[in-house]
């Protein structure tokens, strides 16, 4: 009997502990996602918060850049095709350059996730 009664109990308390473990590693695991959910929805946020106001600030420069050039050019329409010209130039740099922003964006992504 007094085997069987050490038995019962040891069992009880190893699933005293395994349930503790687990419901331990669930808040944890809960907690963890919460952290990186909330670190990558700020990241995003701050991102396209940043990236808007550098657009306005970026369009409102190429008017203006635009109007410059027009107006030493004496034509305002050459000017807005010079810095138009630009655009396109910076955006086939930008399209052969692609893959590297990638790598670049998904290191500095998994460093920040996965920390």
């Amino acid at each position: 009997m007094s085997l069987n009664d050490s038995l019962t109990n040891t069992n009880k308390k190893a699933k005293q502990v395994s349930e503790k473990f687990f419901h331990t590693s669930y808040e944890y695991y809960k907690l963890k996602i919460f952290q990186q959910l909330t670190t990558s929805f700020g990241i995003v946020f701050k991102t396209i918060f940043i990236g808007s106001l550098l657009v306005i600030g970026l369009t409102f420069l190429a008017i203006a850049l635009a109007f410059l050039i027009g107006k030493s050019l004496g034509n305002y329409t050459q000017g807005f095709l010079i810095v138009g010209g630009g655009f396109v130039i910076l955006s086939i740099i930008a399209f052969m350059l692609r893959k590297h922003m990638s790598n670049f964006i998904v290191s500095k992504l998994s460093e920040k996730f996965f920390n």
